[in-house]
């Protein structure tokens, strides 16, 4: 028998950490090679962590919430020699003088390290531990560590739970004295003239509470840093994509019968953005501090709508270097793993600019905030069949044209209005100038 160390594998360039939601197994349990045990989540996705070998899932080294770094062991699973050798380089650790079912003192030292280093910073002055969801959602209502403390824990060695910090928030909370900030002195006079902040009308009669999830606060920190951050500021372009729409109408039964793959307007304009963010290379930057970053890579980030109506945002690599019929795959490939949330960390890492299709939901029009650190996004109206004005050599006429709005968000600390708007008319001017008769 031996016994082997499933660790919290990389998932990124970026990502460090991870949080435990759900615990697939129990200890005792009999684990499958490649059989997911645990589900964790990061800042971007969710995803679980299978096994390299099979076994007996023996310890558990963290509970649900907490966070975990890349590369700590978060489980030993006891192995029975064959079949057990794991697909990757790490080698399950040889028991020596001991009885199979305690683990080595230099384990158990290792481990206890690591526990120690993953619970920092997360208990209070008392020594009570809170787990990171726990002490997010005391940020978030203003609850002080003094009122924090406070409250009686139902979980393990009396843990306070979530259920418990929100049943102690849907109660009224209790009336005790809260510390000012240390670098914050409130005179009588200021705490007359400063006025409570308002609170949520939650007991309305009829009113439904709805806790908002995981990823939907994320999105919600996201989009208000990222407010806070950029010099928003916006351009419109009216594009005519009147040769684009007869052109897929044209090819696109073809299309789907020689690739497998449906085409649609998306991959087109997608292809579009990438050839214009090659002519104007200043827009495929981001900003770190006073530091500008020009990206050599065009990783266009493609924002997907969720069942739960969250918002993920899957990255295509390298999308400049892309024809149509692969620029399709992708988008396709990246479209269905967002649905059916089979997304990898990397694949929403490393993007350089976005595109948004607010057009697929019905806008005419759309004013984005802009995804951090880039410092452009560009939303996609929907296409509307419109009276315009036609030129020709003979003279102008009135005609039915295709059309839809480009709107083009970006940051105004580094991108001024010219450079911005000279883009949106760039994608634009590719849009219009899709040759008709052109095969894929």
């Amino acid at each position: 028998m031996s016994k082997f160390e499933l660790k919290l594998p990389k998932m990124g360039e970026s990502v460090a950490e991870a949080t435990i939601t759900s615990w697939l197994k129990e200890v005792g349990d009999t684990i499958e090679m490649d059989e997911a045990i645990v589900e964790i989540a990061t800042d971007k996705v969710d995803s679980e962590v299978p096994s390299e070998v099979e076994g007996v899932l023996v310890e558990r080294f963290f509970e649900v919430d907490d966070v975990v770094g890349v590369g700590q062991v978060i489980a030993v699973i006891e192995t029975s020699g064959a079949g057990a050798v794991p697909k990757t380089e790490a080698k399950p650790l040889e028991k020596k003088e001991e009885p199979a079912d305690i683990p080595s003192t230099t384990s158990v030292r290792k481990v206890t390290e690591q526990v120690e280093s993953a619970v920092a910073n997360l208990t209070s002055p008392s020594g009570k531990f809170y787990s990171p969801l726990v002490k997010n959602i005391a940020k978030t209502e203003g609850l002080s560590m003094s009122e924090l403390e406070s409250i009686i824990g139902t979980g393990k060695d009396q843990r306070v739970t979530k259920n418990d910090i929100l049943g102690y928030l849907e109660g009224g909370r209790k009336d005790v004295k809260r510390e000012p900030d240390a670098k914050t002195v409130v005179t009588p006079v200021q705490e007359k003239s400063i006025p409570p902040a308002p609170k949520p009308l939650i007991n309305q009669a009829g009113a439904e509470i709805i806790e908002m999830t995981r990823m939907g606060k994320l999105i919600s920190k996201h989009m208000v840093d990222s407010l806070q951050t950029s010099a928003h500021v916006q351009s419109f372009v009216e594009v005519d994509v009147t040769s684009v729409v007869k052109w897929r109408d044209k090819v696109k039964d073809e299309f789907q019968k020689r690739e497998g793959e449906k085409i649609t307007f998306t991959p087109i304009f997608m292809e579009a953005v990438a050839k214009a963010l090659r002519d104007f290379p200043l827009l495929n930057i981001s900003v770190d501090g006073d530091k500008i970053i020009k990206h050599k890579d065009i990783n266009l980030g493609m924002a997907a709508a969720l069942e739960d109506g969250n918002l993920i945002v899957p990255v295509i690599k390298r999308a400049d270097q892309l024809n149509l019929v692969g620029m399709t795959k992708a988008v396709n490939d990246l479209a269905r793993r967002s649905r059916a949330g089979k997304l990898n960390p990397d694949d929403v890492q490393g993007g350089t600019f976005t595109v948004t299709n607010v057009g697929s939901f019905g806008s005419m029009m759309g004013t984005p905030i802009i995804n951090q650190p880039q410092v452009g996004i560009l939303a996609l109206g929907s296409i509307r069949k419109v009276p315009a004005v036609i030129e020709t050599p003979e003279g102008d006429l009135i005609g039915i044209r295709h059309k839809m709005i480009l709107s083009h968000s970006y940051d105004h600390r580094v991108v001024n209005g010219a450079l911005g708007s000279m883009f949106a008319k760039r994608v634009a001017d590719y849009l219009e100038a899709w040759d008709i008769n052109s095969t894929f």
